[in-house]
């Protein structure tokens, strides 16, 4: 069903609901109680012989056969009326049939790292015939790779445990995300855990996610994990693992909070394949005694709970005025990916196609973090705020919130059923293998032949780095103008987040072992503003928010910063922009200088621009002294931020301030062309000056002096310039 088929003033038609959808399974997915009816065939009824149909039905009634008509289809995927579309999985893995729940809570205040005390132990197991083997999980090995989906998997019951008396601990993970595959008890309250390998893979143990039953309060208990394969963590940088209590959500609704003593990461013993392993151990004391409890990795956000997020947006009758939400494909286990489309009805007074804006996230299953991001970015695009209404004016938002729905399902770290990366697999012609990757892609190349895509990005989580920031794709030698146009978006994010973005830990380069990822692959499209936005598993090292960790409600206002820099990038008054642009300019004058006085480069790759493959984390404290000056840089335009106005109250202000302010702006403009191309010709060999000026005239005419008029007509002028060294057709990724 294409969104063609859908109010053309809603929609710009660049996407399908999967062109080459599979009839059956729809009939699976719509639930509908036909009683007594039946398919008519030619064969259904002895009278005149009916063509072959399925939009009629037979239903019988008082002694004969009634035809009438079958109802739609229900084209989001999440019903009005009945429940939720099922989960597939693998037919080998073992479900248990309880359904796991929690509760949407945020402690009230900033939840500390763990600080090392220098007495942490380092436990080591032998393997010993005598350990209790209390947890193993081997369905996830019946099966070398991905044979087909059943919905529910294989359902069994909840182990119990054999005697009353018995203090061990239980523990189960066969729930949806969960993350487990063994437990040793090694001592009276001692545990050793083994994590499951993504399905069909041998490696990407990060992630885990399980439950524990029996316990004792009062009890100091030692959990340690054996199999991580990272050499660095932020486990090691004060980290703290996650714990949620039934008892506690039900008797003072307390929710997930981060605990743990005596928390200490290290390298162990080298396991049988000869490569060496790394260990995570805490300690804890339960609050309660006979209690249900769960640890995680970072905040749970199962496809199920995106799923009721969606249908509490499908049931909204103001939210589902603009936004539509379509099933872009299915995946190799047959659950759907959803597409939301996000935007006002066009004004027919408005005949000027409004510029897309493409935001991704969950490419990869365990960064669960990237799912709370995008969560509150659709909370603030959806609200009723004037600034909300403002972006739904200005652009259309296409929105895939889950890429990877089998790997959530099953509790995968980074691949999908295919055994494979999918950020790496932008560039694929295998639809059946990567099909949400493949339909993502398509989309947004239909949506590019259609409307300018002003912004690409794809949000993630980052398992070695504190704070949030964001990987870009840096122009060439020969088009620093418009290089420096791209971190111009980065900059104001961490304007207005300066306790939680760094913009210091930001790197705009494309390395070859990237080429691969939705960021480069759009940037190679034609997408000048292609982004990854990193979260960390942690927390922050800047301002207010040092040395804590981040919360559900943390990650959630990234997304309305992440809306609020988008209107700060289109403000029609260009101060900001022009400010940050300046801020720049003297960040490459620095590092220009920095070449020259160093020739072997050690300086520029301790820098904000130095290669993506870098473990450093992006403390500020820690850093070498560039970034230690763009700090100083950006710091004072922190206190004068100049709050968005609607498009009202600019309007008004435009008008006003327009006559008295356009001399002096020119006389601005002029300067800052005039110093660009000064800083830019110090640096320049004699040989090449020629060939930059050429290349850079054209990106700076196009900042300067915008051809629209209209409101929004001039924003991201800059950005549809094109560099002949640098442009590439979509026909050339395939």
């Amino acid at each position: 069903m294409s969104e063609d088929s859908e109010n053309e003033d809603y929609s710009d038609g660049a996407i399908s609901d999967e062109d080459e959808s599979d009839e059956d399974t729809f009939a699976k997915i719509v639930s509908e109680d036909l009683h007594q009816c039946a398919f008519l065939t030619g064969d259904s009824i002895s009278d005149p012989p009916f063509p072959w149909t399925t939009q009629i039905l037979l239903e019988y009634q008082l002694g004969r056969w009634l035809p009438r008509l079958r109802e739609p289809r229900d084209l989001y995927g999440v019903s009005s009326s009945g429940p939720l579309s099922p989960t597939w999985w693998p037919y080998h893995c073992e479900v248990i049939d309880e359904k796991v729940q929690h509760i949407d809570w945020t402690p009230s205040y900033s939840e500390p790292v763990y600080l090392p005390t220098g007495l942490e132990v380092e436990p080591l197991y032998p393997n010993s015939k005598e350990d209790t083997v209390v947890y193993l999980a081997e369905d996830a090995y019946k099966e070398p790779c991905f044979v087909y989906s059943r919905v529910g998997g294989n359902r069994t019951p909840l182990k119990q445990p054999v005697d009353n008396c018995d203090p061990t601990l239980m523990f189960e993970a066969r729930f949806e995300s969960g993350n487990l595959q063994k437990v040793v008890k090694v001592a009276e309250y001692e545990y050793q855990l083994t994590l499951r390998p993504d399905l069909f893979t041998n490696k990407h143990t990060q992630w885990f996610y399980f439950q524990v039953t029996n316990t004792q309060a009062g009890r100091v208990y030692r959990f340690t994990i054996i199999n991580f394969t990272k050499t660095a963590s932020l486990y090691s940088r004060g980290m703290r693992p996650l714990f949620y209590s039934e008892q506690e959500a039900k008797a003072h609704h307390i929710g997930w909070q981060r605990i743990g003593d005596q928390i200490k990461y290290y390298r162990n013993n080298p396991g049988q394949d000869g490569h060496h392993y790394f260990s995570l151990t805490w300690t804890f004391q339960f609050p309660h005694s006979n209690d249900t409890c769960y640890f995680a990795h970072c905040y749970p956000y199962t496809y199920t709970y995106l799923q009721e997020y969606l249908s509490s947006i499908n049931n909204d009758p103001v939210r589902s005025k603009f936004c539509k939400i379509r099933v872009l494909c299915h995946t190799m286990a047959r659950n759907m990916v959803y597409v939301l489309t996000i935007t006002s009805p066009l004004q027919n007074t408005d005949s000027r196609k409004p510029k897309a804006v493409v935001l991704t996230a969950r490419v990869h299953p365990g960064e669960t973090n990237s799912s709370w991001i995008m969560q509150g970015f659709l909370d603030f695009i959806l609200g009723d705020s004037s600034d909300a209404q403002l972006l739904r004016d200005t652009f259309i938002f296409k929105v895939v919130p889950m890429l990877n729905p089998d790997g959530v399902i099953v509790g995968n770290y980074r691949c999908s059923l295919a055994g494979r990366d999918l950020n790496r697999n932008y560039t694929t012609l295998l639809k059946e293998l990567f099909p949400s990757i493949w339909y993502t892609r398509n989309m947004i190349r239909r949506l590019m032949e259609k409307r300018e895509v002003l912004l690409y990005c794809d949000f993630h989580g980052h398992s070695k780095k504190e704070n949030i920031f964001m990987y870009g794709c840096g122009g060439s030698d020969q088009c620093k103008a418009l290089s420096l146009q791209q971190r111009i978006f980065p900059l104001m994010l961490s304007k207005n987040c300066p306790d939680k973005f760094s913009f210091s830990a930001c790197k705009f380069n494309v390395r070859k072992s990237k080429e691969g990822t939705g960021r480069v692959v759009m940037w190679k499209m034609g997408i000048r503003n292609s982004f990854t936005m990193e979260a960390s598993f942690c927390g922050s090292t800047l301002g207010k928010k040092r040395g804590t960790h981040f919360n559900t409600k943390d990650l959630e206002s990234m997304g309305y910063h992440f809306c609020d820099s988008l209107l700060d990038y289109c403000d029609p008054d260009r101060a900001k922009y022009y400010q940050c642009l300046k801020e720049l300019e003297e960040m490459q004058k620095h590092i220009n200088l920095e070449k020259v006085l160093d020739d072997s480069d050690t300086l520029l790759k301790e820098i904000a621009l130095d290669p993506e493959s870098s473990s450093q984390g992006s403390d500020s404290s820690e850093s070498n002294d560039s970034q230690t000056y763009f700090l100083k840089l950006t710091s004072p335009i922190k206190n004068k931020k100049k709050h968005l106005n609607t498009k009202k109250e600019r309007n008004s202000a435009i008008a006003s301030l327009r006559n008295a302010s356009q001399e002096q702006e020119v006389c601005d403009k002029g300067h800052l062309v005039q110093r660009h191309r000064e800083s830019n010709s110090e640096v320049e060999a004699k040989t090449n000056q020629d060939i930059f000026l050429e290349a850079e005239k054209k990106p700076i005419q196009g900042i300067i002096q915008p051809t629209s008029t209209g409101l929004y007509g001039n924003c991201f002028r800059g950005m549809s310039l094109k560099c002949t060294r640098s442009k590439q057709t979509p026909n050339q990724l395939d």
